[in-house]
């Protein structure tokens, strides 16, 4: 294979693993999330007479296992689990949420939403762009005076909630070779915004079965990719790895994803053959890298320059737009009481939350045309990669994954005797997680 492992570690340092001060920072937002829980649940004790606390927390999930990677931008996935005694709060999973999330309600200020009780845990979203998830636990004490634990979902079920952070710390060797082909792979399943592919845990699974370790870091992961390429062929099927009763493809959908990771790493595997002509030059190699992973990284150093060819008319239309004006409000409606605007999301949006867009022309015009282009696996699904809608105002529904556009479209005639023409067009970017 084109030993191109200088790059290809520079690129795993600088472009994959999270920078100190960034850890520093996301354990900061860990605790201040847990901080505010706990005085929003004094504040919610205190109205209510009650007498609810929480004894233990735990964080979970890649902040846990150290896989994050910079590919999440700001778009962080915290994932924390709060402990209560079994005595001392209600048996209803519902309504133990619900407290959950009332508690949250009284300290937040920069909620994207109000906090989203959904069936394995409370999620808060923000708008600067992470989200945190609080899985609920309870304990109790067995006949050994051991604790035992129960999650919090649809009814209460045994699960330990260190057990999952244990087994990868436990599975990645001193040389952290899981942990660094984890990151890789987190890197090209999150290279293409529209894909839909499987979650951290699975992947996670999938690696540390098939990690196959060499010397250099790129040989590593090439062969480890192709092992698990091999894996999924002969079955897509993923257990949890610390309940071997348990599939983690609960629905249609997580099976889905499985069957697309096998399909994309089939594609691009194929096209990483030319790492091993023997004719293949670094330049190749560099494109061929930039192929799979999509990183300003890898295209940066491609020397070649690439012009894409743009439509005649759009090139009209925008040059046209230099002479005339409009005024297009965006406004993401969070709740039926509560709109922010669009610019205020630095993150990506989260799905089911209504758009309306708003076109205000400082020109006479004929009509104003919308055109939704959307993007990624699951608007392809739907078969709604575009549609139109006409209108000064439309609205839409954060519905697909993906980095999608909305383009305002006005049309007018320059003179009264000319046909109707574009004259104005503009795209903005609705990017939905």
């Amino acid at each position: 294979m084109f030993d191109l492992s200088s790059k290809f570690n520079t690129f795993y340092r600088n472009h994959v693993v999270l920078s100190n001060d960034e850890q520093t920072n996301l354990r900061g937002k860990r605790d201040l999330n847990i901080d505010r829980l706990k005085n929003g649940l004094t504040e919610y004790n205190t109205e209510n007479s009650t007498n609810y606390v929480i004894v233990d927390t735990v964080t979970q999930g890649s902040m846990a296992m150290s896989t994050i990677t910079q590919n999440d931008n700001s778009e962080y996935d915290i994932d924390i689990a709060i402990i209560f005694d079994t005595d001392n709060i209600p048996n209803s999973t519902q309504r133990v949420k619900q407290i959950v999330a009332d508690s949250l309600k009284k300290k937040m200020r920069s909620f994207r939403t109000d906090p989203e009780v959904k069936t394995n845990a409370v999620t808060v979203e923000y708008a600067d762009g992470y989200h945190v998830d609080f899985a609920i636990y309870r304990r109790l004490l067995d006949e050994n005076d051991n604790y035992v634990y129960e999650h919090c979902g649809a009814s209460w079920s045994p699960r330990d909630p260190w057990a999952i952070t244990r087994w990868f710390l436990e599975q990645n060797d001193e040389d952290d070779n899981l942990r660094k082909v984890v990151r890789l792979l987190k890197m090209f399943c999150k290279s293409r915004s529209g894909w839909l592919m499987p979650g951290g845990l699975i992947q996670s699974v999938l690696a540390s079965e098939n990690t196959l370790i060499d010397a250099r870091l790129d040989i590593t992961f090439y062969n480890t990719i192709c092992a698990i390429r091999d894996r999924l062929n002969c079955s897509q099927e993923v257990i949890n790895p610390v309940d071997s009763s348990i599939s983690l493809l609960f629905n249609a959908k997580d099976k889905q994803k499985v069957k697309n990771l096998f399909t994309r790493l089939t594609t691009h595997i194929e096209k990483l053959g030319v790492l091993f002509e023997d004719t293949c030059t670094e330049q190749q190699a560099v494109e061929a890298w930039n192929e799979f992973f999509k990183h300003s990284y890898w295209g940066g150093l491609i020397t070649e320059s690439v012009q894409d060819s743009v439509n005649n008319d759009s090139k009209r239309a925008f040059a046209k737009s230099v002479n005339y004006d409009v005024d297009i409000n965006v406004m993401v409606r969070m709740t039926t009481l509560t709109s922010l605007p669009l610019s205020d999301f630095k993150g990506k949006l989260p799905k089911g939350k209504t758009l309306v867009f708003t076109a205000t022309p400082n020109f006479d015009h004929t009509r104003i045309q919308w055109k939704v282009i959307n993007e990624g696996d699951e608007a392809e699904y739907d078969d709604d990669l575009k549609h139109d809608q006409t209108g000064h105002q439309v609205t839409e529904t954060t519905k697909y994954r993906g980095n999608h556009q909305m383009v305002c479209m006005v049309y007018g005639k320059e003179t009264p005797w000319m046909p109707e023409t574009l004259l104005y067009s503009k795209a903005i970017k609705v990017r939905i997680r």
